[in-house]
């Protein structure tokens, strides 16, 4: 059957002009631009890269931001005194601190220190209990992202059979909880599956909409999927390909040349949730300024 790609990439640019305009709004009335600040420990080339999309998504949507570089060997304490800065700086409307941080820090005790007001990251546990009651908050920017992205391209979650691989706290388990609670894009039944599901192609062939979150290049294999599903790839991983100049390149969890076909939509890896996630930082960010600067959406 013929697929629809879910092209995050243009779609982060279609929304990124939409929050650019907004700014130009409140430009226009002589307040100042919303600003989000970034902390970055070590240099790990993922983080670098990711941060690099971040600031450059900044500039396009007309933010103020400041990258906020520390080594690796900063200790836990020093940390947490840098992120209570930010909570006492009025001039910072959000902040992220870029995961995953070294070992020797404790990131839930890092996470626990930012003020729940400026998480635009959505991984506090304030903003995670306000999301799993369907109250305001902010909620965390790969499975809001993915909802975007589901919406603007039509697609139905009501009543569908959802199947998600990977229960981590960034994104399989806060999904399951968005996709199942009565809201717009949500109603579905959902199937939260992970590395002690036994059986799980019995379950993944029942999946109207599939989203792998895992980890593990080519994991679901076309023999997993149901002929018309959706498929939502949110694995990136880098493997090893010569005919390439860096010798490699990225991948999903999902065999996509053999999954396409058998779908109805599906995302690329990459070019798919991955902008969504950057993009849904944007979107909580104005919502973290106007609710400082007491403005209505």
């Amino acid at each position: 059957m013929s697929y629809k790609v879910l092209d995050g990439k243009a779609l982060s640019t279609t929304i990124k002009q939409e929050i650019k305009e907004q700014v130009d709004e409140i430009k226009a009335k002589n307040l100042r631009a919303p600003h989000l600040s970034a902390i970055l420990v070590g240099n790990n080339p993922a983080s670098e890269a990711y941060m690099g999309n971040k600031v450059k998504s900044c500039n396009i949507v007309g933010y103020t931001s400041d990258l906020i570089r520390r080594d690796e060997t900063i200790t836990q304490e020093e940390l947490i005194s840098l992120v209570h800065e930010l909570n006492d700086n009025n001039s910072v409307d959000g902040f992220i601190v870029q995961l995953p941080l070294p070992d020797h820090i404790d990131a839930d005790a890092v996470l626990l220190a930012i003020d729940p007001e400026k998480d635009v990251d959505g991984f506090h546990p304030y903003n995670f209990g306000c999301m799993a009651q369907g109250l305001e908050c902010f909620l965390p920017a790969t499975p809001h992202g993915i909802l975007i992205m589901m919406e603007r391209y039509g697609i139905e979650t009501s009543g569908k059979n959802v199947v998600i691989i990977g229960r981590s706290n960034i994104v399989g388990t806060p999904l399951s909880i968005l996709l199942s609670r009565k809201s717009k894009m949500g109603n579905a039944t959902v199937t939260l599956a992970h590395s002690r599901t036994k059986n799980l192609s019995a379950l993944t062939l029942q999946a109207d909409i599939l989203i792998s979150a895992l980890g593990k290049p080519f994991f679901v294999t076309a023999d997993m999927v149901k002929e018309g599903a959706v498929v939502i790839d949110v694995g990136i991983n880098r493997i090893d390909d010569l005919t390439r100049r860096s010798g490699s390149r990225l991948v999903g969890d999902i065999d996509f040349e053999k999954v396409a076909p058998k779908s109805s939509f599906i995302t690329p890896v990459p070019g798919g949730v991955g902008p969504m996630t950057v993009v849904t930082l944007m979107l909580n960010t104005l919502k973290a300024y106007r609710k400082k600067m007491k403005l209505k959406d």
